[in-house]
């Protein structure tokens, strides 16, 4: 895969509470926010939010780290470019604030403005509500996203913050108590909570689906695919269910992943637009 230009994307700032980044746009429809993993939009997420635009969706992409649009392939930019790009992503997210890498039942600093954004655009885009994706580092930030009622399809794709550097780490994931009881009202009003990861995945640990499972009951559905199932030209074990490791072809269990996801969107978002 080469670097994408986005040209179907439009650039904006969106600022709030002294805030400012930039976000891509596109589509028209119930908005979308698509969250990138390390180490930034890639070409791979860019794929998947077009797919998400494409069922009628307006997609949106906050900037939060990384170089949008780059491939991370060594085969592209070589090894040492490939390296660098990486670094500094996870050196973004080393220190920024906004993340919360280690500490148990704390809501990651960054998921406010995500909620202002998600808000701004329900307002701005229409339907009953808006969708949330948040993938590796950012997995937590969608259902945090999910205490504000106009969060109708939050979708968690390898959370895996906090790190799981020890077994109280490897249960809980990135949202406050407070946030989490909110969370489980929602679900016990309705709310479908949809999260994936690979069966093998050491960084999105099973536990943490045991630990969402446990305090959402029912109201979280959760896919676990086999490992063999992930694209073995990817750089890294599986572990991006909706990127880089997808295989979007008919038939493959990622394939069938992907469009669970986007059933969640057509029946939450689309079905009562």
């Amino acid at each position: 895969m080469a670097d994408d230009a986005y040209p179907d994307f439009s650039v904006e700032r969106f600022e709030r509470s002294g805030v400012s980044r930039r976000v891509l746009r596109s589509g028209r429809g119930p908005a979308v926010i698509v969250i990138s993993e390390i180490p930034g939009i890639t070409p791979s997420v860019l794929h998947f939010a077009r797919r998400v635009r494409d069922i009628g969706c307006t997609v949106v992409l906050p900037e939060l780290f990384g170089v949008t649009g780059r491939d991370v392939d060594p085969d592209t930019h070589g090894r040492r470019t490939t390296v660098a790009t990486l670094a500094r992503a996870v050196g973004q997210v080393c220190v920024s604030r906004e993340f919360t890498l280690l500490a148990t039942h704390r809501t990651s600093p960054a998921v406010p403005w995500l909620r202002r954004l998600a808000a701004a655009e329900h307002q701005r885009c229409g339907g009953p509500g808006v969708g949330a994706v948040g993938m590796c580092v950012t997995g937590g930030f969608a259902l945090a996203m999910a205490t504000d009622e106009r969060v109708l399809a939050p979708v968690l794709a390898q959370p895996s913050l906090p790190l799981g550097l020890t077994r109280a780490q490897r249960s809980p994931i990135d949202i406050s108590l407070d946030d989490l009881a909110a969370v489980q009202r929602r679900c016990a009003a309705g709310l479908s909570v949809l999260g994936l990861r690979f069966a093998g995945d050491r960084i999105s640990p099973p536990a943490r689906f045991s630990y969402l499972t446990r305090v959402l009951g029912e109201a979280f559905v959760a896919v676990e695919l086999p490992d063999h199932s992930a694209n073995p030209e990817a750089l890294m074990s599986p572990h991006s269910t909706l990127t880089e490791h997808l295989v979007d072809e008919p038939g493959q269990p990622t394939h069938a992943a992907l469009e669970q996801v986007l059933d969640l969107f057509r029946t939450r978002l689309l079905a009562q637009a």
